[in-house]
């Protein structure tokens, strides 16, 4: 079973995280200093460790290195500057990465899910550090984050 990671943020970082937790998969990742997130504190049902020192971009570079590999979601074309950094760090520190960018909440294209879906298994992923933007600047896109998980590893859920 695959484990997910995140920063902890709000948006596509939790998203990640209420997929695992929802399912039942091992989670968890590394969080600014005093769980800190832009609605103030990362709530404790998200198993994130705080890292000892530095900030938002000390935590990034640590998931980045401590997975497999990084899946960034955005929203509408937009992608916040935290998350054009990790797609860099991912470069820098040789991690595969993919973008999915989420056009239309909802409406994810088969196609896109189905190159989401060979990435994954061409890098045989066992942790995955999911990362994207914050709530904020994409609104609604933590609970397109959890769809989008879903209809990748369990195709079948709601289509009947």
């Amino acid at each position: 079973m695959m484990k997910i990671i995140s920063g902890g943020q709000t948006g596509a970082d939790q998203g990640g995280l209420d997929f695992a937790l929802k399912h039942g998969w091992p989670c968890g990742g590394w969080c600014p200093p005093a769980r800190q997130c832009e609605t103030g504190r990362i709530p404790g049902r998200y198993p994130v460790r705080e890292v000892e020192a530095g900030d938002y971009n000390e935590r990034t570079r640590r998931n980045i290195q401590d997975a497999d590999a990084t899946l960034v979601i955005t929203q509408h074309g937009f992608m916040e500057e935290g998350t054009a950094l990790t797609l860099a760090w991912c470069e820098k520190y040789s991690r595969p990465s993919f973008h999915f960018d989420i056009s239309q909440p909802g409406l994810i294209p088969p196609q896109d899910l189905a190159d989401l879906s060979d990435w994954l298994k061409s890098n045989r992923i066992n942790v995955l550090n999911v990362a994207g933007n914050r709530e904020s600047n994409s609104p609604g896109i933590q609970a397109c984050t959890l769809t989008l998980l879903e209809r990748l590893f369990f195709p079948l859920v709601g289509d009947e």
